[in-house]
């Protein structure tokens, strides 16, 4: 089996696509990797960042969720198409991004049956956007993350034989006993430049709620330090690239977490944060669209500061026993959940897939007509 990814990241698409890899090692697969580095900085670029006085740029070298796994990743030299050469023969090869499902799409049949795992709707503004929705149609067997791919796969691409394999969560990992509200008022979320997080909406968020709650803690971790671009208030404590157990526990200093984006094929720190019995609130996106409820949380509409603001007045304004009954909630709602479950139908899907491809072979190959009673 192979995956096929872009630049190998912290995001949580590569997470995933790790947690996936490790598990079909374990179930007795062969499991290559291979990625792109991360592109080079254009010597024009670097030449003028040196004339005007901010030193000679290199480009980075940024950490991965497959560092250090005892995997088969294999990087490309440079930043380019993967191709033929790159990629070894196998009975599976999965593209995992919109554009690395062009290049599969392209592969030969000795890379294996071809399949596209959807994490996300990639329509996104800094992508073009034919050319993804082109993917969508491709004859690849499509795997999703979460019911609303798989319903927008079917109506808008027409394509109604999908697996839902949703994500999941690390009990082990993420866990919290029964507890209070904290003492000091306090919300998390996390941080990411990228406008579909919506970070902009976030800090006006966290800025209305400082007026009311002159108490406010506010604490957010994320794999890269803030640029400047989207500043932090002083009072927000932020956590760079913390370790697994460090994010539960800041996950567990949390009455509320925001969850503000634009847009999300999932949204692991949503089920995260609610595996540590705290409450989220956050917009109509991902996976949050279909496990929150009055219940567990608070929905609110893309990019509704207002709505936002009142959802996590309204988690905070309750009393302990009125909000340990929305975290009790909370935790439930992700209680049976478990990567192994998940790990177990992706692997199903994989097979499925090579399955279909061997069926459509017999259909096409004319076979020997048999008469009985000549001899």
């Amino acid at each position: 089996m192979t995956f096929v990814l872009s630049v190998a990241s912290m995001s949580g698409g590569i997470r995933v696509v790790t947690i996936y890899a490790e598990a079909l090692v374990r179930a007795g697969h062969e499991v290559t990797l291979v990625s792109l580095p991360y592109p080079a900085i254009p010597l024009r670029r670097k030449i003028k960042s040196f004339v005007t006085g901010k030193g000679w740029l290199e480009t980075p070298v940024i950490p991965s969720y497959l560092d250090d796994m005892d995997l088969d990743h294999r990087v490309v030299e440079k930043y380019r198409p993967i191709v033929e050469s790159d990629v070894p023969d196998a009975d599976v090869v999965i593209a995992t991004w919109w554009e690395t499902a062009e290049w599969v799409n392209a592969l030969s049949p000795a890379k294996g049956e071809k399949v596209y795992f959807v994490q996300g709707h990639e329509v996104f503004p800094f992508c073009p956007i034919d050319r993804v929705m082109a993917t969508y149609k491709m004859p690849l067997h499509k795997i999703t993350i979460s019911q609303w791919l798989a319903d927008l796969m079917r109506v808008e691409y027409g394509d109604a034989d999908v697996d839902l394999v949703p994500n999941s969560v690390d009990h082990q990992q993420f866990f919290s006993t029964p507890r209070a509200k904290q003492p000091r008022p306090t919300i998390g979320f996390l941080y990411h430049e990228t406008p579909l997080k919506g970070l902009d909406v976030t800090l006006e968020v966290i800025s209305a709620l400082e007026k009311k709650y002159p108490t406010l803690r506010v604490i957010s971790f994320g794999s890269f330090a803030p640029t400047g671009l989207f500043p932090l208030p002083a009072s927000v404590e932020f956590h760079l690239a913390p370790d697994q157990e460090h994010i539960r526990d800041l996950y567990t200093q949390c009455d509320v977490w925001l969850a503000s984006s634009r847009s999300e094929g999932f949204n692991l720190t949503a089920m995260e944060a609610m595996a540590c019995r705290t409450p989220v609130v956050s917009t109509r996106t991902g996976w949050p669209m279909e496990a929150i409820s009055s219940k567990n949380g608070v929905l609110a509409d893309i990019d509704d500061t207002d709505a936002l603001t009142a959802g996590v007045e309204h988690l905070l304004n309750l009393d302990d026993s009125q909000w340990r009954t929305v975290s009790e909630a909370a935790f439930e709602t992700v209680a049976s959940s478990s990567w192994e479950k998940s790990a177990t139908l992706f692997e199903a899907a994989l097979g499925k897939a090579i399955g279909k491809r061997l069926s459509e072979k017999r259909i096409a190959t004319p076979q020997p007509s048999v008469v009985a009673g000549r001899g």
